[in-house]
């Protein structure tokens, strides 16, 4: 049976969804400090036609121009969007005027609500690691996805996330596969928003309908997509209330590493060494963070000590 395996991290909570056979079917990370999450409703002020500043200082672009509403006025926002991580500057969290009462965002753990949940915790077995949770970050990282046969290439850019298809012929079987595996990488990855899939050429229709049915038959709905076209190319739409793990983990490599170094460095058994040789900027991130430190004793008792690598 499918279950959550959740952990309440330091630095970031983690949540991956393992079915039956032991596989990371879906994972999503929720970084401390992230800024307004969806489901949020909070006061705010209109500050231009389609920007609105939460009372905590946020800037939030509104979906469309609240009426009768003069500039300056007061009003509540609905987050619908978080913030998305981009090159040069995030693209702002993404709202709309609301009547609702003011209420927190749900937490990372209050969304796992369609499979039972189990909270792992420092000083068990790493269920999380068993499942391949080390493997699925470097996916997110580094963009290589093999499968039968083939391998995909992941690559976020601001305007879509890209897949594109490398393997071995015949095309037509090698072009079913790699949609397979899209669409399981786009469920594992959190992936949301406009994607675009670089198929090889196919030639003749029922090649092209075969690939289209398999991405119906194995992504979860939501969705919208185009047929696959004369040059092999895809595109598949579905929503978008956050950034997904490539772009989560790309957008601050360091922190991301940061964040690892701590749950390695919790997992640590009582009577090993508490020394720890990190890369200098994951060491000065950590350092820099004297609310980690403090979590970081607290849970295991001791205050531990960093040597810079390299």
């Amino acid at each position: 049976m499918a279950e959550w395996l959740y952990e309440d991290g330091i630095g970031e909570c983690r949540a991956a969804l393992v079915d039956d056979r032991g596989r990371i079917v879906r994972a999503r990370v929720a970084i401390d400090g992230a800024g307004p999450q969806p489901g949020l409703v909070a006061p705010a002020r209109l500050i231009e036609r389609l920007l609105a500043r939460l009372d905590s200082g946020n800037e939030v672009t509104l979906d469309r121009a609240p009426a009768g509403v003069t500039l300056g006025a007061a009003i509540r926002v609905e987050i619908t969007r978080a913030a998305i991580p981009e090159a040069g500057r995030a693209k702002l969290p993404r709202g709309r005027v609301t009547d609702a009462s003011a209420q927190p965002a749900p937490t990372l753990l209050e969304t796992l609500e369609d499979a039972p949940v189990r909270q792992v915790r420092a000083h068990e077995a790493d269920a999380l690691e068993a499942a391949g949770w080390s493997e699925l970050l470097e996916e997110a990282v580094l963009g290589d996805i093999a499968f039968d046969g083939g391998m995909l290439r992941l690559s976020p850019t601001p305007a879509m996330t890209l897949f594109d298809v490398d393997g071995d012929p015949p095309l037509d079987a090698l072009a079913v596969r790699a949609a397979i595996a899209v669409a399981e990488a786009i469920e594992r990855h959190d992936i949301g928003g406009s994607i675009g899939i670089d198929f090889p050429t196919l030639t003749g229709r029922e090649p092209r309908q075969a690939v289209a049915a398999a991405i119906d038959a194995h992504l979860a709905q939501p969705f919208e997509r185009t047929a696959v076209n004369g040059f092999g190319f895809l595109q598949i739409v579905r929503p978008r209330p956050r950034a997904s793990l490539p772009e989560l983990l790309r957008a601050d490599p360091v922190g991301a590493a940061a964040r690892a170094s701590l749950r390695m460095i919790e997992r640590t058994p009582p009577g090993a060494p508490n020394r720890f040789r990190l890369p200098a900027a994951v060491r000065e991130r950590i350092i820099a963070n004297p609310a980690w430190l403090a979590e970081l004793a607290r849970r295991t008792g001791r205050t531990p000590h960093f040597d810079a690598a390299g």
